[in-house]
């Protein structure tokens, strides 16, 4: 590894408070910037004090020269500070930038940027980032063999261009000692509140969430929150059976059977399953009936237990098992995190929006 374990950011952490002055953020807005990601830190981390009204943090911004950038929402964002603020603040926090800025569609960074980051990374600063901020962490070499997440829409572009990073899209945020990175957006929120609760403790953290009027910690990752569109039926070879698998997920579907519809022998079936969809009957299937429950647990008053009929799981403790793995939250959780108070539902079921054939 290029840098320490994060032992010289709990220095700093104990220093400050030795010394009885509030954390130092900076945070980095470039060209493009997300304006939610740059207003929301400052929101999250002065919520965070002590019962006698004493701020743990400042928070101040800065950009490349000190000039003014665009944000995503069509303003510009004038700074009190450029990117000499970086050398003396005992963390810095990447904003994320709008998908068409240079680093998310090249993967290059301006070179004063990327020195900046290197020197507060090597001094022993924290580095955070938020959504797509962590194209600007990657671009500057600093998540080179580290494990990372950003926002789910933008994987695949990221490891196009970042193949070195081990990037796990299924998290909402990840700590790797003094660099942590979060996925999309709201995300950011659960990474502040952590970053204060391993400061300050969940008390204090707690505290901060009620007063910004946002959940303390969310279960599960980044998984319950991505859509996956139902697949195009192209005119291939397997086409027809996979239609025909999706209107029949509550039955019983063993590979026998899926050849035998397809007209092929399971060999031959399985091969030219993986190659059209990229995965295996059997973990494909149970892709599709976890959508399915999603679907059911979000529109319809059906119990757990018939839920997971209606999908194919057979049992309310086999859907339990399969959303937990898959999404990080059982269904019960899932239900309340994403049924609208007002919903119309009914116990039938609804039409099904099962996922992708990837």
């Amino acid at each position: 590894m290029l840098f320490g374990s994060g032992s010289g950011t709990r220095a700093i952490l104990c220093k400050n408070r030795a010394m009885s002055r509030p954390h130092q953020v900076a945070v980095l807005a470039l060209d493009e910037v997300v304006a939610f990601d740059l207003g929301m830190p400052t929101q999250i981390f002065h919520a965070a004090f002590h019962d006698t009204e004493k701020r743990l943090y400042r928070v101040r911004t800065c950009t490349p020269d000190g000039r003014p950038v665009r944000s995503n929402a069509g303003f510009t964002v004038t700074p009190d500070h450029s990117l000499e603020l970086l050398a003396e603040v005992d963390t810095v926090l990447v904003a994320g930038v709008h998908y068409d800025a240079p680093v998310m569609t090249q993967g290059t960074l301006d070179a004063s940027v990327r020195e900046a980051l290197w020197a507060a990374a090597h001094r022993g600063a924290r580095i955070m980032s938020i959504c797509t901020g962590a194209f600007v962490l990657a671009a500057a070499g600093l998540l080179d063999g580290r494990r990372a997440t950003t926002h789910w829409a933008h994987t695949d572009n990221f490891r196009r261009l970042f193949p070195d990073v081990d990037l796990d899209p299924d998290v909402l945020f990840v700590d790797e000692g003094h660099i942590l990175t979060s996925a999309g957006v709201g995300a950011g929120v659960d990474l502040c509140l952590q970053v204060v609760r391993d400061d300050h403790g969940s008390g204090i953290a707690n505290m901060a969430a009620r007063r910004c009027v946002v959940p303390p910690w969310r279960p599960g990752g980044q998984s319950q929150y991505i859509v996956h569109p139902i697949p195009k039926m192209t005119d291939t070879s397997i086409a027809k059976a996979r239609e025909w698998m999706l209107e029949h997920l509550h039955e019983s579907l063993d590979l026998r059977t899926l050849a035998a519809h397809a007209r092929m022998s399971t060999r031959t079936f399985t091969r030219r399953f993986r190659e059209e969809t990229g995965l295996s009957p059997r973990k494909w299937i149970t892709q599709q009936r976890i959508e399915r429950a999603r679907d059911l647990l979000e529109n319809s008053d059906l119990s757990i237990d018939q839920v997971a009929r209606h999908a194919g799981f057979g049992t309310g403790a086999a859907l339990r098992q399969h959303m937990s793995a898959m999404l990080g939250v059982p269904p019960s959780a899932y239900r309340t995190t994403f049924r609208s108070a007002g919903k119309e539902v009914s116990g039938g079921r609804p039409a099904s929006r099962t996922g992708s054939g990837r």
